[in-house]
């Protein structure tokens, strides 16, 4: 159960999209339940059931940044949890965090279906809320968040896409026993182009030009005050380096501001690319970027660096230490503090003056963006969904070749 799929724009989406086509190719039958009208690009082996609702709006990928209100994400949690209830009987169910609080139907669900119940936490809420700027009165808050809790309690099973992310939930009072960390993978379209005749480059007229991008959601929990400090300190010393800012979100519009403002010629800003377009886009830079409000430590893992791994680039992270972002950094990156403008404007220096580091930073970044990829992943949720469906059952193990149930 999600708001949004494919379609429809946003990372959850995409994911659930990953995941269910490749556990229908290993044998599972499953329905996928997303907001919305219309078409949906259902994968074989996938089914697709639509609440009806009002078309998720595109363009974004953090619930909490988009133009829905908080009365438009009730509205749709309820058409979700209604439209899953009328569902025939499925062994597993696993619900995400788009739209916020939707864990909170995921055992009511189970309960109906007599299921194992999942919830595959890709933000945490509301302890995120405050970083988005949505901030309730502090006794409804507490409310929130202890109704959130004790609904995570009751699900068989918590995955957690960060070992930063698990930490928060054991915390707040989530059984460690039932948490599994299972990261986030890059999209499988994503794929080195190599620069030479990288049509994205060739389009946007970079020719040689070393070039930095940060591309995804441009949004309240990822500050770019920095990134435009470094591009400041870039257009006086290195005017020659490019800096693409790619994608949509609630800064963008102030950040074009501050880009006008202070004629920044070396800075081009370019709208979300299409998925067919990724591979093309991300490939089209030397270096990436990505950043990550410090309170957002734990409550979200962006998945900007894994894109960027994805291609084969290296990426420098400008957020927490503590976050899994920084910890797949290790030789293919460099973390540094989120308002150090002067420091990433020395750092994309370093590298555009040391090819052979980018080169070396590079390969080690493909390595360990090929080290877990979306089979992988499906493989171990899998593995998960079908033990917490024995367990309730009280049954044997799945034979092989044997066709595995309803998720």
């Amino acid at each position: 159960m999600n708001r949004v799929f494919p379609p429809d724009k946003g990372a959850t989406g995409r994911c659930v999209s990953d995941l269910a086509q490749r556990m229908a190719a290993i044998g599972w039958r499953v329905t996928v339940v997303a907001d919305g009208a219309g078409p949906s690009a259902a994968p074989p082996g996938v089914t697709v059931r639509r609440t009806g609702g009002e078309r998720p709006p595109d363009g974004v990928e953090t619930p909490g940044e988009a133009r829905l209100t908080t009365r438009g994400y009730l509205a749709a949690a309820a058409r979700l949890i209604l439209r899953a209830v009328r569902l025939p009987r499925h062994d597993v169910v696993v619900t995400m965090t788009d739209p916020p609080l939707l864990a909170c139907g995921g055992p009511l669900i189970a309960a109906r279906h007599g299921a194992a119940s999942i919830h595959w936490s890709q933000d945490v809420f509301p302890a995120l809320l405050p970083v988005l700027g949505i901030r309730f009165p502090e006794p409804l808050m507490r409310m929130v968040e202890r109704t959130s809790v004790q609904a995570l309690r009751r699900h068989d099973a918590v995955v957690a896409i960060g070992r930063c992310m698990a930490g928060r939930l054991a915390a707040a009072g989530v059984p460690c026993e039932r948490i599994t960390v299972l990261p986030n993978w890059p999209d499988p379209r994503i794929r080195p182009v190599p620069r030479a005749n990288n049509p994205f480059r060739l389009e946007h007229g970079l020719g040689d030009r070393f070039t930095v991008a940060y591309s995804g959601n441009i949004g309240l929990a990822h500050p770019m005050d920095a990134v435009l400090d470094a591009a400041t300190f870039l257009a006086a010393s290195d005017p020659a380096i490019a800096i693409l800012l790619i994608g949509e979100g609630r800064r963008r519009d102030a950040m074009a501001e501050v880009v006008e403002r202070r004629g920044l010629t070396n800075v081009r800003l370019l709208p979300l690319q299409p998925p067919d377009r990724l591979a093309e886009s991300l490939s089209a830079a030397d270096l990436h970027l990505a950043t990550m409000d410090p309170r957002a430590e734990g409550l979200l893992v962006p998945c900007k660096v894994a894109s960027a791994l994805a291609t084969g680039r290296p990426c420098l992270f400008l957020g927490p230490a503590g976050s899994e972002a920084a910890t797949l950094l290790e030789g293919c990156g460099h973390r540094l503090a989120p308002d150090d403008g002067a420091g990433l404007a020395a750092a994309i220096r370093r590298y555009a003056g040391d090819p052979v580091l980018c080169a070396a930073q590079g390969a080690r970044a493909l390595s360990v963006a090929s080290a877990w990829d979306a089979t992988a992943a499906a493989r171990r949720f899998a593995a998960l969904a079908d033990g917490l469906r024995r367990t309730r059952l009280r049954g044997g193990a799945i034979l092989p070749g044997r066709r595995l149930p309803h998720a």
